[in-house]
């Protein structure tokens, strides 16, 4: 098994990593499980619980623990999605957002109370269009929407 990446996003869940682990795992095709611990005696869940799980999603590593209700999760975090078409952003707003709420400006949280964004790749070239006019309406429409909609934002920066 290769060694840890250098800084690894960690998530603390209160009892539900291993439901969380295999849930993302489940949505994202290029991911895999990479090893887990269980708790012993004396923890803050059931002995035999899953203590730690470190899993790939899209290459990207993480470390989830079932540490007790200590901690929450904040949108001061959130895991940006690029996504390449709109069949990708609708896809993963669907099934990130089963059982969570919807934000604003393509933000969800999902039903364990991560916060993601997904993001159709185009939204950066759209906000940076050098026409300051249309790169205003851009963002005037984005600040509107909660699941980001590629067509919508195109018709925004051509003033349709």
């Amino acid at each position: 098994m290769p060694p840890p990446k250098k800084i690894t996003p960690f998530l603390w869940f209160d009892h539900q990593a291993e439901e969380a682990v295999r849930f993302y795992l489940s949505i994202f095709p290029n991911s895999n499980l990479l090893s887990e611990t269980r708790w012993g005696e004396g923890g803050p869940v059931p002995k035999g619980t899953l203590m730690t799980a470190r899993f790939q999603l899209e290459g990207q590593e993480f470390m989830a623990l079932n540490g007790g209700p200590l901690y929450r999760f904040t949108e001061a975090i959130s895991l940006f999605v690029n996504c390449e078409t709109q069949k990708e952003v609708d896809e993963l707003w669907a099934k990130l957002g089963a059982g969570g709420e919807p934000g604003r400006c393509g933000w969800l949280k999902d039903r364990y109370g991560l916060s993601w964004q997904i993001i159709p790749s185009v939204l950066e070239q759209l906000l940076h269009d050098p026409d300051p006019a249309r790169a205003k309406r851009v963002t005037e429409a984005m600040l509107q929407m909660e699941k980001l909609d590629i067509r919508r934002l195109q018709q925004a920066r051509d003033g349709r």
